[in-house]
């Protein structure tokens, strides 16, 4: 695979990226004379705390106020971070990060490799009852599945600070794309002394320390962000864009009003809109590939619904859903019907023939729901009533009304709930729920970061569907030399077993200032860092 290639010269390939570090502006371009990038939350940001966090835009925010080992590029490439390279030892068993020594947090003080292992200990540590320690398991750092579990104490945590600027980290079998993994946020340092002095008041505005190329300045919950350059950034010489503002807008049609007022740099675009926007603006109206996967997800836990312990039930309200309709229709960004789980764009991915998906059109799979349901026990003079529950948004609440409509046709009556996002979250965790809406969008680009998802062991398995083959078909996966079959496999079972039913895989579909450069175009991840952005002078 492409990723083996890069992991046995990741030094210097790593090396040769690092003229991507930054804002690169080209000779004879006219920079504005403020230097601002502001851009569109749909929902609040629950947590600024690198190891609690659990959303994309939360990751956002923090990918700008804390630095890992590696970022990415604007085409998904590995650039150091506060890692300038690694070594791996023969066995592929122990990587040895070597540390650049300008990093240093807001306050003045060194970023060290002991800032890395404190950190890492805290994510891994159930006190923190963080819902992302199960990532240290999935990188398989040595110990992570036994510290978890309360079975073993963080200090046996396979990470360790062999002195200030050196950092090695254990991991228990191969892994190709170990790398890759290292971009996401809850890997980035905190600092030990600032979380010990204010406890859990430590991510406010003139609390947080963080060693990113930004500061957080300001912080009003639902309604901005705003960050500012940070003048002690190894790289802040080359850090163009001032002033980072993140404006919270529950409403994507009121958010475009204020994009086309100029209140706005970014935007994305509300579902149906992008034909007439692209034809209107086509400078401005941007979709690309991105690494995200829109579900419904069911609660087949003890607190579900005991008609969605049924396979056929399951299994015919998937193939009720005409996701033309909602991609052609609804949605017209360029994004695509997903009929599995894994985004089509995943580097090496291939999906398995899906007979539902594969062998029939809508008609025959209305057709064969309405068996599955008869044989079930349901009908039309026997419908089964659920609770579809998304969160506020207009783009949802089209979906869930033309989900609602198709799944009336085989005797689902599926009355909406609509919460805001920090009530939608805590209702899913806590199982309180039928059907929900989710979307999970890659931590990498690699299968893998959406099938463990699903297995018993992860921290995001909400619907609490728990299969013992599922399990041992990704904890192999782990230690195949080519884990894709693993990996059709375990889609296929998916699809088979259905505890989730996929709608559609994720466009970018965004309104972009074009007077803002170097926002990434060609990586599925869509990671952005502000420190690489600049705004050009515009004629007035």
């Amino acid at each position: 695979m492409k990723m083996r290639t890069f992991l046995a010269s990741s030094a210097i390939a790593i090396g040769l990226a690092a003229s991507a570090q930054a804002a690169s502006v080209p000779d004879g371009v006219t920079l504005a004379d403020e230097q601002t990038y502001t851009f569109w939350l749909l929902d609040a940001i629950k947590s600024m705390d690198p190891q609690i966090n659990t959303d994309v835009e939360g990751s956002d925010i923090l990918r700008n106020l804390f630095e890992g080992l590696y970022n990415e590029d604007g085409d998904g490439n590995l650039t150091p971070g506060v890692a300038l390279d690694h070594t791996l030892s023969d066995d592929g068993l122990t990587y040895t990060f070597n540390l650049r020594d300008d990093a240093k947090w807001s306050n003045g003080e060194p970023v060290t490799a002991q800032d890395f292992v404190y950190s890492w200990r805290r994510l891994a540590d159930p006190a923190t009852a963080s819902e992302y320690a199960w990532y240290m398991e999935l990188m398989q750092v040595e110990n992570a599945a036994e510290i978890i579990a309360g079975e073993k104490p963080i200090e046996e945590l396979g990470v360790k600070a062999i002195d200030d600027h050196t950092l090695e980290v254990k991991i228990i079998t191969p892994l190709p794309y170990f790398p890759q993994m290292l971009v996401h946020g809850s890997t980035f340092p905190i600092l030990q002394s600032v979380v010990e002095e204010y406890g859990d008041n430590w991510t406010q505005a003139g609390n947080l320390v963080g060693n990113g190329a930004y500061n957080l300045t300001e912080h009003q919950l639902g309604e901005r962000v705003v960050m500012t350059k940070n003048d002690t950034y190894w790289d802040a010489e080359n850090t163009v864009i001032d002033t980072l503002t993140a404006l919270t807008i529950n409403d994507n049609n009121q958010a475009l009003t204020r994009y086309l007022a100029g209140e706005l740099d970014r935007v994305q675009i509300p579902a149906g809109q992008y034909p007439r926007l692209k034809e209107e603006y086509p400078d401005q109206a941007i979709s690309t590939p991105y690494n995200c996967s829109y579900i419904y997800m069911l609660n087949v836990g003890d607190k579900g619904p005991e008609a969605l312990n049924d396979k056929r039930v399951r299994q015919a309200m998937a193939y009720a859903i005409d996701r033309d309709v909602i991609v052609d229709r609804i949605l017209q960004g360029g994004q695509k019907p997903a009929y599995n789980w894994t985004h089509w764009a995943i580097a090496d991915f291939e999906r398995p023939q899906i007979p539902y998906a594969d062998e029939m059109d809508q008609p025959q799979r209305i057709e064969a729901a309405k068996k599955l349901m008869e044989e079930a026990g349901y009908g039309a003079d026997n419908p089964l009533t659920l609770r579809l529950q998304y969160n506020t948004s207009d783009d949802h609440k089209k979906i869930a009304i033309a989900a609602s409509q198709m799944l009336k046709a085989i005797g689902v009556n599926a009355e909406l709930d609509n919460y805001e996002w920090k009530i939608h979250t805590d209702r899913m965790q806590n199982q309180d729920f039928d059907m929900a809406r989710y979307a999970w969008c890659g931590d990498y680009n690699e299968a893998s970061t959406y099938l463990d998802l699903m297995t018993s062991y992860s921290g995001h398995n909400n619907g609490e569907w728990f299969n013992d083959q599922y399990d041992k078909i990704m904890k192999d996966s782990k230690t195949a030399e080519d884990p894709q079959p693993l990996y059709k496999e375990a889609e296929a079972l998916l699809a088979e077993e259905m505890p989730i039913i996929p709608i559609y895989h994720y466009a970018k579909v965004d309104m972009i200032n074009p007077a803002i450069k170097g926002l990434p175009q060609n990586n599925v991840q869509n990671t952005w860092y502000g420190k690489d952005l600049y705004r050009v002078a515009t004629e007035e």
